[in-house]
């Protein structure tokens, strides 16, 4: 953690800390007394509760401001312990073994036994669950001993956080611990798949491609339904946005606008940002948010967005920018 965050770490309430053995230790001992602790995985840094308390959880809600009807998902720390939470089908048990840990979380029938609280599951019958890849992660579920409810550690809609610096920007008065892991390599949230009644299917594109799950299962995913309840978190329709409005598909940069360029389209200037001046995609959806977050602190407001391709990791960063620039509730 660089020193101009460390020496403005004073009034509020939270602190950060290395995700040091030291620091997963005292993280983990909050969480097992209720309290939240945001930390990082390979996706976006989590706001993370006990999972089987309704009251950890709903300080969850609370922070986020998020509406309770929104599901989070468990994250927990090996497939024995996801088994004791959800009905795994044939499908859910090959994308279990080949994708985890890993980017990927799975909205399968809630198991008998299960301890995750209603509140976690927005009381249905379904429970989402991830086992992360990254050490950190790991490491603080393990010390838990306890399923981890953790969206993302940001006010609800808003831009989501790959860096603890973005935590505390957003939630330092609501939140008792940030765990620094420095950025997050991935960059947006995992890839969402149903694996409920009949074929497996895409709730929300992520860090994972839709090609790999399809290879892997050797059928296409279907859609998510539009009807019945939300059964799975970034399913609304504004969902991860800036202050600024957003442009999409923009050929050039219009007066007073800033821009989020993608493989050199726009002319170089001050307030323009290039996910990847190379086209790669894993590098433009690891710059997306922090890029977001950098752009809408310059106060334009309106930011043009260069077209993105839509195949590979280009479908998420689509979604995200799709739900970014929706009406804003």
């Amino acid at each position: 953690m660089n020193k101009d965050l460390r020496s403005a770490i004073v009034a509020p309430r939270a602190r950060i800390c290395e995700a040091s053995a030291a620091g997963i230790a005292a993280a983990a001992s909050l969480l097992r007394a209720e309290q939240l602790v945001a930390f990082p995985t390979e996706t976006v840094y989590g706001l993370g509760a006990d999972a089987t308390s309704k009251a950890a959880v709903a300080r969850i809600y609370a922070a986020k401001r998020r509406p309770s009807f929104n599901p989070l998902i468990a994250h927990v720390s090996s497939l024995e312990e996801a088994k004791a939470q959800g009905v795994f089908s044939r499908e859910a048990n090959q994308l279990a073994e080949r994708f985890w840990p890993g980017p990927l979380t799975l909205v399968l029938p809630l198991a008998p036994h299960a301890t995750v609280c209603d509140l976690a599951r927005a009381s249905q019958a379904t429970i989402a669950l991830r086992i992360p890849s990254h050490p950190a992660a790991l490491s603080l579920i393990a010390a838990v001993g306890r399923p981890l409810a953790a969206p993302s550690a940001n006010r609800s809609g808003r831009v989501s956080p790959v860096s603890a610096a973005h935590v505390f920007e957003d939630l330092s008065d609501d939140i008792d611990l940030i765990l620094d892991a420095g950025p997050c390599p991935v960059g947006v949230e995992s890839t969402i798949v149903a694996c409920l009644d009949g074929p497996p299917r895409l709730l929300r594109p992520g860090g994972l491609s839709r090609a790999l799950i399809e290879e892997t299962l050797g059928v296409a995913l279907g859609g998510a339904r539009s009807e019945g309840a939300i059964i799975a978190p970034g399913s609304l329709s504004s969902h991860y946005a800036p202050r600024a409005r957003l442009r999409l598909d923009a050929s050039g940069v219009e007066h007073g606008e800033a821009g989020l360029d993608f493989g050199g389209r726009f002319s170089a200037q001050d307030a323009v940002l290039d996910l990847s001046p190379g086209r790669n995609l894993d590098e433009a959806a690891a710059n997306l948010f922090g890029f977001l977050r950098e752009l809408d602190a310059m106060g334009s407001p309106s930011i043009a967005v260069a077209p993105i391709p839509h195949f590979g990791l280009g479908e998420a960063i689509n979604d995200r920018l799709k739900r970014a620039a929706a009406p804003r509730p």
